[in-house]
């Protein structure tokens, strides 16, 4: 049976990377981002389902999830994704419009999202589905200056425990990957203003590896979950004291 996936932040980096390897595997996505002629792109290339909308919305993250249903009659998968990181600054440097911008995707978002597929996947027959959340290696290990971004996935990572533990009942497993410096347009920036300030880039990854890790957990038969996987590039300073 073909199986289902929602991805939030489908338009750009992890998101659409996931969404073209699922598509090309014979998975249906539905592709959810505010940007829709980039979802356009990404729906030619398989059965993919549009779904513009902002993730802050939760009336918006509602009307996806239930398109999903209506269309193809379950959800199976649901990778919560989209993310932004804000300017770094210290905490007193930090204007309070980006905080609230941060939280206001990086886990308002994300908790939209996981209960409105919570919700359908407790209702749907047959019951369940699986939830992974696109945590960081920042909620381990923060850069500097990153206080918006780290303090939020740090509260994804509550999320995703409360989830395990209350899917259970409903045959709902969840997991998170966190992803260290795949190539992407947000790492493409970072790198970039660090050569700027004279420091040395870090090394990066191709974002299809983060792609193919996450659709690993997507795979997973119901009895077996990934609850938590790392996967960076290589000789980054995430081990020791780099």
């Amino acid at each position: 049976m073909t199986k289902t996936l929602l991805i939030t932040g489908a338009s750009s980096g992890i998101g659409r990377a996931t969404a073209e390897r699922a598509l090309a595997e014979g998975w249906r996505v539905g592709l959810f981002a505010r940007r829709k002629a980039e979802l356009d792109e990404v729906a030619r290339q398989g059965e993919a389902l549009v779904l513009p909308g902002d993730v802050t919305d939760a009336e918006q993250v509602e009307g996806a999830v239930a398109a999903i249903a209506e269309q193809w009659g379950r959800l199976d998968v649901l990778f919560n994704n989209a993310g932004i990181f804000t300017p770094a600054a210290l905490i007193d440097e930090i204007p309070l419009e980006d905080w609230h911008r941060a939280v206001s995707v990086n886990l308002n978002g994300m908790y939209y999202a996981a209960r409105a597929a919570f919700g359908q996947m407790r209702r749907q027959s047959p019951q369940g589905g699986r939830i992974i959340n696109n945590g960081s290696l920042s909620a381990h290990n923060p850069r500097p200056g990153s206080i918006t971004y780290t303090t939020t996935k740090h509260a994804i990572t509550g999320l995703t425990r409360t989830l395990s533990l209350d899917g259970r009942a409903f045959d709902i497993a969840a997991g998170q990957i966190d992803i260290g410096n795949a190539e992407t347009d947000l790492v493409r920036d970072l790198t970039a203003r660090m050569i700027a300030e004279g420091k040395e880039p870090q090394p990066t990854m191709n974002v299809k590896d983060a792609a193919k890790s996450v659709l690993h957990m997507a795979e997973m038969p119901p009895e077996a979950n990934v609850q938590f996987m790392t996967v960076l590039a290589t000789k980054m300073p995430y081990i020791g004291r780099g």
